[in-house]
Parts: structure tokens; C-alpha cells; sequence
């Protein structure tokens, strides 16, 4: 067996104990500092002091697809090309859900590491990540949302729910998450996987702010499942995928432009089109309304006089180009659209009005992400860093998907 594997210009040392990486969904720095300050985290707590705590940025757009796969390919979108959990396709016009790994262009860590005889292992909350996380994965790889029709041949086991002890949970329930981890206990338990990676759902933290009781509970949980991993040897690495904040008035009403109509508005009928990179399979916790959207030019209206007219409207913070916005956060050039919209941190922006349902968000504040307001996120190791590693840390800025970097080679 080698002692390593090669993956866009970094070196990861094969695992000596078990290895865990968790990446908690919508994971904003506020829900970790109000758990430790009020005690209800004791595991992170915890770590501060025997491990290592800081925080990173995520690649931006802060949406799920571009950051789970950067995590896992250690590299960003510009390498990897997924650049968002929605798109369009330019060549046939067609506008397309990112499901599958069609897109992707690089090999991943753990299909590297399944490859060079590590058991690895890759559970999710959401299938929609799973055949990417799962790509070229010689092992076992299943979402908690199907968890009841895992099969060897597919998902390298055959009974999901037998191995949690329970059955699939609802798409709406923090039990999505929790029995991601659970299932990663059992695995660490069993000694069917040595590296484990980890991907939750961010229902809660689009639901509840920091020190709202469900919250709470939630992160309570997942503290006492990370401590249970760490008791049966394992090292723990977690990040998040992006950041979370309040999108709503003071009488909580959302805050949002609906920047098709807008633009339209003032350029004639199907001027622009809009996609909104958020968009997934569920969306009745947000609408589909995120902080940054990709927008076309259809009938040549000119993209200088569509971004003047886009940065004018109260809520936008930043419009960029194609191509500054592929350089600024390394996405691929080839798959941006004629300018990107970023809004301001309380700010979302959707298409037209009639393709989001707001109804769907009723009994809470609308909650949500995808601007560089969201990039930060913790970045936690359970053991202390060595000496390399920690001067790394400290001389650069973080990334998110450094994080198997640090667990695999950062350890003591």
C-alpha cells in the first residue's frame, strides 16, 4: 500500500487511526461562539484547548455544491467545476439541477484514498451530493434522505437504516443530520471505514438563529456525537460549507430584489434571465433566494448598461463580470455567465417573482446565504497541530477545504 496520495498539487498522507471530516451545513462562526459562550457545547469547548479552532472562508458563491466539493478535492471550483447547486447550460439552453458528478473535473480525496486500500466512506444528508461525493469511491457512499434503498452495488452496503438502528428520516427533521453522524459512528464502531466524510443539511440554520431552543438542540447533539467519535479514537475535522444570516425586516418580512423582474422592468420583456445558484430539490426553507445570482444578457441589451442598472438597486453590494468574477473567486471561467449580483449581508435576490414561493417560509425569518457575507466558517481539528502546520495556520489565510490537509497531515 502507498503511504499517500497526489491531488491538485497536495499530498495527503494515508490515515493511521480513524478520520473524520464533518462538514455542518450553513455552519456560521455565530451558532459556535454562542454554544461554547453558553456551555452546550462542551466537546468544542473543549477543543479550544486540546485541538485547534479557527476560522476559514469558504469559496464563494457559499452555496452546498461548489464548497462540499472543494472540501473534498481540496481545491476550488476553478479546478473542480462545480460552481453551483444550479446553472445554465449555455450549449443547449437548458437550465440544469447539479445532481450527478457530469460536471466534475478532478478525481476527489476519497476516491483517491478508497483506491489506494484506505476503507473510506462518504455519508450525506441530501442525495443530491452524493453520486459527486461519491465519485470513483471504491466503498461505501449513501445519503440519510435514501437511506431505505441503499443497495452493495450502488452504495457499497445494503441496509442504511439497519446500520443507524432506525429508519430514514424526514427531509424536514434534524434527524436528516444526526443520523449522518450516527451512521458514522456505527462505521467507526464496526471498523468498516478509516476516513470518513461527513456532510449534514442546514434546515436548522435557515430556520434558527443562534440561541433559538431548536438551535440549541441541534448543535447540542452534534457536539455529543463529535465527542463520541473522538472517544473511540478517531481524529475529527470540521468546517462548514458557508455561513448563515437573518434576511428579514424588522416586522420579518423578507428582504429581497427580484432582480429579473427589475432589470426586465426597465429593459423590455426577456432582457435578462436570472439563475438563482441555491436553487436544489428543497427549497421550502429559502425560497430558493440566496445572496448571489448569475445573470444573462438575452437580447443584447449590453452587459455594462445591465450591471449599472443591477448595482443601482438598494440591497445589491457588488456586480462583477464574468471574468472578474471567475478570477476574484477562482470559478470556472467557461461556466460564468455575463455578470454575477452579490447582495448585502441582509439582502437575498431571486429571479421573478413568480418563480418563488414565499409561502413556504411562513412561521419564521427568512434565513439564508451565498454572498461573501456568509464566507466565514469555523475550522476545527480535534488534535493539536504540529509544528509545520502550525505556522501554516498562522502565515496564511484558511481555506475550508484545507481541512483534510490539516487532519491528515497536520496532526501530531
Amino acid at each position: 500500500m502507498t503511504e499517500e496520495i497526489r491531488l491538485n498539487n497536495r499530498r495527503y498522507r494515508l490515515p493511521a487511526r480513524p478520520t473524520v471530516v464533518i462538514c455542518i451545513d450553513g455552519f456560521d462562526p455565530a451558532y459556535l461562539e454562542h454554544g461554547i459562550n453558553s456551555s452546550i457545547l462542551p466537546t468544542f469547548e473543549r477543543l479550544q484547548a486540546q485541538g485547534f479552532v479557527a476560522i476559514a472562508d469558504a469559496v464563494v458563491p457559499t452555496f452546498t455544491n461548489p464548497n462540499n466539493t472543494s472540501i473534498v478535492t481540496g481545491a476550488p471550483p476553478a479546478v473542480h467545476g462545480i460552481s453551483g447547486n444550479y446553472y445554465l447550460d449555455r450549449e443547449t439552453g437548458q437550465e440544469v439541477m447539479v445532481t450527478d458528478a457530469h460536471l466534475l473535473r478532478c478525481d476527489t480525496i476519497l476516491g483517491l484514498m478508497s483506491q489506494a486500500g484506505v476503507k473510506t466512506a462518504a455519508v450525506t444528508a441530501k442525495d443530491k451530493l452524493r453520486k459527486m461525493l461519491g465519485y470513483n469511491l471504491k466503498g461505501i457512499s449513501f445519503s440519510s434522505q435514501l437511506a431505505d434503498e441503499c443497495t452493495l452495488e450502488e452504495n457499497g452496503i445494503s441496509n442504511a437504516e439497519a446500520l443507524v438502528g432506525r429508519p430514514k428520516p424526514s427531509m424536514y427533521s434534524q434527524d436528516l443530520s444526526l443520523f449522518v453522524l450516527d451512521a458514522g459512528i456505527r462505521l467507526i464502531e464496526s471498523g468498516d471505514a478509516q476516513l470518513l466524510y461527513l456532510s449534514l443539511s442546514d434546515l436548522i440554520q435557515h430556520t434558527h438563529a443562534p440561541g433559538e431552543r431548536e438551535s440549541d438542540e441541534f448543535h447540542r447533539e452534534i457536539d455529543r456525537r463529535i465527542g463520541r467519535m473522538i472517544d473511540l479514537g478517531a481524529v475529527v475535522g470540521v468546517t462548514g460549507d458557508h455561513g448563515m444570516n437573518d434576511k428579514a425586516a424588522a416586522d420579518g418580512s423578507p428582504n429581497l430584489v427580484f432582480l429579473e423582474d427589475e432589470l426586465n422592468a426597465q429593459f423590455g420583456d426577456c432582457a435578462v434571465r436570472v439563475i438563482c445558484p441555491i436553487a436544489d430539490p428543497f427549497v421550502r426553507h429559502h425560497g430558493a433566494l440566496g445572496s448571489f445570482v448569475r445573470v444573462y444578457d438575452k437580447k443584447n441589451v449590453g452587459i455594462a448598461k445591465l450591471m449599472e442598472a443591477a448595482a443601482r438597486l438598494p440591497g445589491i453590494e457588488l456586480v462583477l463580470d464574468g471574468p472578474s468574477a471567475a478570477e476574484r473567486f477562482e470559478l470556472p471561467l467557461d461556466r460564468e455567465a455575463d455578470f454575477v449580483a452579490i447582495a448585502e449581508r441582509s439582502t437575498t435576490i431571486g429571479a421573478r417573482r413568480t418563480e418563488h414561493d414565499l409561502s413556504t417560509i411562513d412561521g419564521h425569518r427568512l434565513r439564508s446565504h451565498g454572498g461573501i457575507s456568509e464566507q466565514s466558517v469555523p475550522f476545527i481539528v480535534s488534535m493539536p497541530l504540529n509544528p509545520e502546520y502550525a505556522v501554516i495556520a498562522e502565515s496564511r489565510r484558511l481555506r475550508n477545504f484545507d481541512i483534510f490537509d490539516f487532519v491528515l497531515n497536520g496532526t501530531r
